[in-house]
């Protein structure tokens, strides 16, 4: 019994760092650089400080368009429910080919009450154009099924490609996907950051 206990006991010791870390998103505008560490303000207000791992990867969120988006691109999207059902995206976001099946699925997300974040692969069955004035209905499928999200005039709509840690600067728009460490401190192996665009925070 005791020997049992004991064991527990050092599996619970050696695996507590790695159960105190956690995901923590930043989204926000860079303040200032301080050799690998970021301060972000976050659209909260509060003051973030994230320190990059020396091989971080950068990626630059460009413009894009609808008719960048064809049948079968895989896809993300943040969309709200609509008052009368649907849902609407707020932004469309092009996975590069290297990068399909990135968190792929259907999910609660963040970024405003009831919001979701839906990855997938944009049906065959889509044209992806858009009228002015008119907007355009995707469907996106994922493992475990499928989902309708229309898109509008004023959905922002970006693509991905390589970036430079010489981007990580004072004014640039980011966001990252950071783990909080055992101390509390921040850090972020793959930030994205916003090149001539303002993704929705």
């Amino acid at each position: 019994m005791l020997a049992r206990t004991a064991t527990v006991l050092a599996t619970l010791f050696f695996c507590a760092p790695v159960m105190a870390q956690q995901n923590v998103r930043v989204r926000g505008i860079v303040e200032q650089v301080d050799g690998p560490v970021l301060t972000v303000k976050s659209r909260d207000g509060q003051m973030l400080k994230v320190k990059v791992v020396d091989d971080v990867k950068v990626l630059a969120m460009i413009n894009a368009s609808l008719l960048d988006i064809k049948p079968g691109s895989f896809v993300g999207a943040t969309a709200l429910p609509q008052p009368g059902g649907g849902w609407r995206a707020v932004e469309v976001h092009i996975f590069p080919e290297s990068m399909r099946g990135t968190g792929e699925g259907d999910r609660p997300f963040d970024y405003r009450p009831n919001s979701t974040m839906t990855n997938g692969t944009v049906s065959a069955a889509d044209r992806a154009t858009v009228t002015k004035g008119e907007g355009t209905t995707l469907t996106l499928k994922y493992k475990d099924g499928e989902k309708r999200i229309e898109v509008v005039p004023d959905t922002i709509i970006y693509t991905y490609v390589p970036g430079s840690k010489d981007e990580l600067k004072a004014g640039a728009i980011v966001n990252a996907a950071a783990i909080k460490q055992a101390d509390g401190s921040l850090m972020a192996a793959r930030i994205n950051v916003a090149r001539g665009i303002t993704p929705p925070m």
